[in-house]
């Protein structure tokens, strides 16, 4: 027997195209500060190599997302819901301390991501420029609470398509040897440091907030209804949803690593954000350079708005509390303020909070695949035999490489 929620009010169907919009916003984790940082070491310093991580990541995410999404339409339930519902007060309460750290290593990352844009453009000292980030990231969540979640998801949509052209204007001024990058495509390292490399971008990619939220957005977003007729057309909905999300997302990763690969192999100084843009702005013209940094602002204000209501999600279910987007925002950017107002290489900072977000990935996916696999709650939606065996072979894979990174991270081998 299927355990069903209080119902929540159902919106009129709509055209296919009118339901698409929550794996837009989840996407965004997929292009944050993090990633870009990831992309473009990766390009410099290795080239092609390992653009088949990147496909391999995509391709995971899309498992990942789809099966959050498919938990919340299918039960009306999120997972921090779900969790919060089976879990013990103590267990609660630690789980919420792991999942709220990794939101906030989340948000510090995007937060210095979008303050070293400031800087870039306008020449705005990081705490000021963290600040800023912080106020308009307000506005973004205010839009969301006076207007709606769907106006939510076009102001995220527009980001997403403002990072886009940011990553790839670029590549029609560049070289690319697409003979090598094809060759990429074949999964191969070249030696520790590429291993360690590797499980960054995977750790960059797979966000455990993103999992989190999608299966809260997609509730909210469509309401809950147990008549299996709709809930297999909002599926259909949501497999074309996080498809086309995550192509567009994926392709902007392999566009900043092909980015990096043709102009940035060889260059010094480009292990930075700051110093990754200059080169490019150097090699392919103001134009193309100052586009990039407008993409790594769009970012940064876009990934740290979605943060902010990922944790919101994740206290709601979790506690069973609830302060408002805004307060919250003005919480959780102390942080980054912090972090930025000391003497820390801010980049540095970035790449350190990939490795704590890594720490909480198999926290988000290995419920999710056992949650998504239970008959008595998916009832008919239950995976199919090759979907659990998916996804039971994705959360080992993510929990094996994320044990890598730490591993190679604090041993410094």
């Amino acid at each position: 027997m299927i355990e069903q929620p209080v119902l929540t009010p159902v919106r009129p169907e709509r055209k296919l195209v009118r339901l698409l919009g929550p794996a837009f916003v989840a996407a965004i984790a997929y292009v944050d500060p993090g990633n870009i940082a990831a992309n473009v070491s990766a390009g410099a310093g290795y080239q092609y190599l390992l653009v088949w991580v990147l496909v391999a990541a995509d391709a995971v995410a899309v498992v990942v997302q789809y099966l959050s999404a498919k938990l919340g339409l299918v039960t009306g339930r999120s997972l921090p819901e779900l969790l919060g519902d089976r879990l013990p007060r103590a267990g609660r309460l630690a789980y919420w301390a792991q999942a709220e750290l990794v939101a906030a290593a989340t948000d510090v990352a995007e937060v210095i991501g979008g303050a070293i844009a400031l800087g870039i453009l306008f020449g705005i000292p990081l705490p000021l420029g963290g600040l800023i980030v912080g106020v308009v990231s307000i506005g973004i969540l205010a839009v969301q609470s006076r207007y709606g979640q769907h106006t939510f998801e076009l102001v995220v949509i527009g980001l997403l398509a403002i990072i886009a052209v940011g990553f790839v204007a670029g590549l029609f001024v560049s070289t690319i040897d697409w003979g090598d990058a094809a060759a990429g495509l074949v999964p191969q390292f070249a030696g520790t440091p590429t291993v360690l490399l590797a499980a960054s971008m995977l750790g960059a990619t797979v966000m455990p907030h993103a999992v989190y939220l999608h299966s809260s957005l997609a509730r909210d977003r469509h309401g809950f209804d147990p008549d299996p007729s709709r809930i297999r057309r909002l599926l259909r909905a949501t497999r074309w949803d996080v498809s086309i999300a995550l192509v567009i997302a994926g392709s902007v990763n392999i566009a900043l690593l092909l980015l990096a690969a043709a102009n940035l192999h060889g260059v010094p100084d480009v292990d930075t954000i700051e110093g990754a843009q200059a080169a490019i702005y150097r090699t392919l013209g103001p134009a193309v350079g100052i586009t990039f940094a407008v993409g790594i602002l769009a970012s940064g204000l876009a990934s740290t708005s979605v943060g902010c209501y990922a944790g919101a999600t994740i206290m709601s279910g979790l506690l069973r509390a609830r302060i408002p987007l805004v307060v919250r925002r003005a919480l959780t950017l102390i942080p980054g303020l912090v972090i930025l107002s000391l003497d820390v290489d801010p980049t540095r900072a970035l790449v350190l909070s990939q490795v704590l977000l890594s720490m909480g990935i198999p926290f988000a996916i290995i419920p999710l695949a056992w949650l998504t696999s239970r008959r008595r709650l998916m009832g008919v939606f239950t995976n199919t035999r090759t979907l659990r065996i998916t996804a039971v072979a994705v959360a080992i894979a993510i929990v094996t490489l994320n044990v890598v990174l730490l591993y190679l991270t604090f041993t410094g081998r």
